[in-house]
């Protein structure tokens, strides 16, 4: 009994001191970092959101500090987001952005530098020509402005088998002009995927039968992030990387700043 109760107070304090680490980061990453500035009364673009890692309750909490937030999925209908229309972006009790239907790697309706910033929470990894889809990111966010992209961390995904994607694979789909319909990979992500930390998905036969289907639902991770490649595209691009930082479950974070030339 003793045992078992000393297990429980070591299970409870490792819970507790875990969430007042979370709690502290919540509140207080951006602040140290000084990168609220960035957000605070700024104009902004979010790809494949809305998302609740910038709610109040998130692991960055921006949207509550922004002016506008416009939003920009990829259809009308998604696995994440559900039924969704041309029209009113509603992130933050109180504020509303616009929201458009459109590619994430070819922001048309977006000009050059319209935006102070862009976030995109676990959007980058569906997209199959990474370098292409952050250059048109950069495109449209001011000189001096932000990117935050967050991508899965593979060890805790259902992607830990799979290997890091090269950048040097990043730079050939650049070349041979990769879209969004590319299966490149389908065969590896088919024999990889670990279907027991991807439930929702059903058995192996219908996991195929949607993943063969991607260019309809986008569900498939095109690729497998880490620093090192992220640092790579950020180099190419010519993005300053702030900050990067592994945030519990499975986040990896990475804030890039746009050169102010």
């Amino acid at each position: 009994m003793t045992n078992k109760l000393t297990r429980f107070a070591r299970w409870y304090l490792t819970k507790q001191i875990n969430a007042i680490s979370y709690i502290g980061l919540r509140k207080h990453f951006l602040k140290v970092n000084d990168f609220e500035k960035y957000f605070l009364n700024r104009n902004g673009l979010e790809i494949g959101g809305p998302s609740q890692v910038f709610t109040d309750k998130g692991i960055f909490p921006i949207y509550r500090l922004l002016n506008n937030l416009d939003g920009c999925n990829f259809t009308n209908e998604t696995v994440w987001e559900g039924s969704i229309s041309e029209g009113v972006y509603d992130f933050y009790p109180g504020k509303t952005g616009r929201q458009f239907i459109c590619e994430g790697s070819s922001l048309v309706f977006a000009g050059n530098e319209q935006y102070d910033f862009l976030l995109s929470s676990h959007s980058l990894e569906h997209h199959a020509n990474v370098i292409r889809t952050l250059h048109e990111w950069k495109r449209v966010v001011r000189p001096g402005g932000i990117l935050l992209i967050i991508v899965p961390e593979k060890k805790f995904t259902f992607d830990h088998k799979r290997d890091y994607t090269p950048f040097d694979h990043f730079v050939l789909d650049e070349k041979d002009n990769v879209g969004e319909d590319d299966l490149t990979h389908l065969q590896e992500i088919l024999q990889l995927h670990d279907l027991t930390r991807d439930r929702g998905v059903g058995d192996r036969q219908s996991f195929e039968r949607r993943s063969r289907e991607n260019y309809l639902n986008r569900c498939l991770h095109q690729h497998v992030f880490n620093f090192g490649n992220l640092s790579g595209v950020a180099n190419y691009l010519q993005l300053e990387i702030l900050a990067t930082k592994f945030v519990r479950p499975y986040h990896n974070v990475i804030f890039m700043r746009k050169g102010e030339s």
